[in-house]
């Protein structure tokens, strides 16, 4: 939760401080400017993927999670302090470029590491509900900056806001991260990680490059639903605030609302997947993101009030919930122990870089170039893309994590018979 509070809330403030690096141009332009410090912090995710992919298939599960969260706590204190363009000109965007280089860094392993220490530590029929727990921090983590947010919004004027105010959830995400750290340290490894016996090359490229076919799916199926969940969470604010033209607090709530309702979802989404299988739920979102994100964000465009706006956001969260719920358990289930870790880190990242991180700063082009209405089916054909690989995959729900062979899984058809796993 305070990993993705620290990821976040560069997103949410961006609003309030992108004149304070970026001081010339209008305010699409200023947001673009920072929008692309934000998408480089993504760039930086592959690297992060293989640096603590391969630190925790080697080291443990346990130290990959602790390092995370130090360059995170190191990364917010950089923004908290960072000069404005008044004080040191352009060098205080590139404190605010390096800090985001350390966000990427650690958001790049701590994905992956979490969840594969979720999905290896759930009892094997309830993998899909315990990992779902990695959108609800991740989610209450993004909450807590937009409740943060308000409350700022409530208590500072505007001008303070945008002269000091945006400084405040990153020197309490310094403090958060300094805390989980202490709790981490306390963490027990997984025993499916500790029974492992794998080769001596275990998280290392040379042993991900066995499980090539693998890795390519978890790109797939990385690919609409991270352009979709950037699109309505970290996306959303501005989208309402810059296009619809709701007042900023009006558009900062209706987001902190439809989150709320959004990380409720994600534990009754894991457990029907456990039931049903990953398959039917990838399906349904694929099928709902590619059919309703133009219509959603074209009425979205033209919500004046509240409560519209609400209800077309839960209806856009609540077909990407098919995704979120399960995205954790469906790349780890592919890939045997001892190369779990770097399987779904190293390419989820460079997924994440290529489409989730552009997302924002593809919807501000578009905008730009005022053929905003690009976007939305952007969007949808990313979803598009992934369809085609949901409905040719095969179901990973009952596969063994324990196994050594790779999984082959290039076409539909039933699952393999599930193994007895550790207790």
């Amino acid at each position: 939760m305070v990993e993705w509070f620290d990821w976040f809330v560069y997103a949410s403030f961006a609003t309030y401080f992108a004149s304070a690096f970026f001081p010339d141009g209008d305010a699409t332009a200023q947001l673009m400017n920072t929008a692309g410090v934000f998408a480089v912090g993504f760039f930086m995710r592959p690297v992060g993927g293989w640096l603590l992919g391969r630190v925790g298939d080697r080291r443990g599960r346990k130290a990959a999670l602790t390092l995370t969260v130090s360059l995170m706590s190191a990364s917010a204190v950089l923004i908290a302090v960072a000069p404005t363009y008044g004080v040191a000109g352009y060098g205080g965007a590139a404190v605010l470029l390096l800090a985001r280089l350390l966000q990427g860094l650690s958001v790049g392993g701590e994905y992956a590491a979490s969840a594969t220490y979720l999905t290896e530590a759930a009892a094997p029929h309830r993998r899909g509900f315990a990992s779902s727990f990695q959108y609800v921090s991740m989610t209450l983590g993004q909450i807590l900056g937009l409740a943060l947010l308000l409350l700022l919004q409530h208590t500072l004027s505007d001008a303070a806001l945008h002269a000091w105010g945006w400084r405040v959830p990153f020197a309490v995400g310094a403090l958060g991260a300094g805390v989980v750290l202490w709790l981490r340290r306390s963490m027990l490894e997984t025993e499916v990680y500790e029974a492992d016996a794998a080769p001596r090359d275990r998280g290392t490229v040379r042993a991900l490059l066995r499980h090539k076919r693998e890795a390519l799916l978890v790109v797939a199926l990385t690919m609409g639903g991270t352009v979709a969940y950037y699109t309505y969470t970290t996306y959303l604010t501005k989208y309402l605030s810059n296009t619809a033209g709701l007042p900023k607090r009006t558009a900062t709530l209706v987001s902190l609302v439809a989150l709320l309702v959004f990380a409720a979802l994600q534990p009754l989404a894991g457990a029907l997947s456990d039931r049903v299988g990953r398959r039917p739920l990838l399906i349904t979102f694929a099928l709902g993101s590619t059919f309703l994100t133009v219509p959603v964000l074209t009425l979205l465009a033209h919500a004046k009030s509240f409560w519209p706006a609400l209800g077309l956001s839960l209806v856009a969260l609540l077909v990407v919930t098919g995704y979120t719920s399960i995205n954790a358990c469906v790349k780890a289930e592919l890939f045997p122990t001892g190369v779990r870790a770097l399987g779904v880190a190293l390419p989820y990242a460079l997924a994440n870089a290529a489409f989730g991180g552009t997302a924002e700063y593809v919807a501000l082009w578009f905008k730009n170039a005022g053929l905003e209405s690009g976007f939305a089916w952007y969007v949808a054909g990313c979803a598009a893309v992934s369809l085609v690989v949901y409905v040719t995959m095969r179901e990973t729900r009952d596969l063994d994590l324990t196994r050594v062979a790779p999984a082959h899984l290039p076409g539909p058809g039933p699952a393999p018979e599930p193994r007895t796993e550790p207790a």
